[in-house]
């Protein structure tokens, strides 16, 4: 049963990933601590296999959408350098904050989002 949850789970992922440029933390996380715990123990432990899980999920959207015209390579370029810093920085800041804060923060981030894209312009 675990596999077919988590399959389900990277199936909507992938979909969300290639259609919105979201799909690790918004879907999969959440998913994760929700209907995989256990294995899943925590957030911090969701937030990891979902970072690895993304990197071919990211690297096929990604190529499609470009044969599609639809990536700015300078724009790309230039906001690389700074993602893979703050991937580094955040991952580190990991080991300082509790899990449970880490899940409120994360729970707080995505209310925000939602409303912003709700109704926002």
């Amino acid at each position: 049963m675990h596999t077919l949850i988590a399959a389900a789970i990277g199936l909507v992922s992938g979909l969300t990933s290639g259609l919105f440029g979201v799909g690790g933390g918004i879907v999969m996380v959440p998913a994760m601590l929700f209907l995989l715990s256990p294995p899943i123990r925590d957030v911090k432990q969701a937030v990891g296999t979902s970072l690895l899980v993304i990197i071919p999920t990211a690297l096929v959207s990604a190529g499609k959408h470009w044969t599609q015209g639809n990536v700015d390579w300078r724009t790309a370029l230039a906001l690389a350098p700074m993602a893979v810093a703050g991937g580094y920085l955040g991952a580190w800041l990991t080991t300082r904050i509790p899990a449970d804060d880490l899940k409120r923060l994360f729970g707080a981030f995505l209310m925000l989002v939602s409303l912003k894209l709700l109704l926002g312009r």
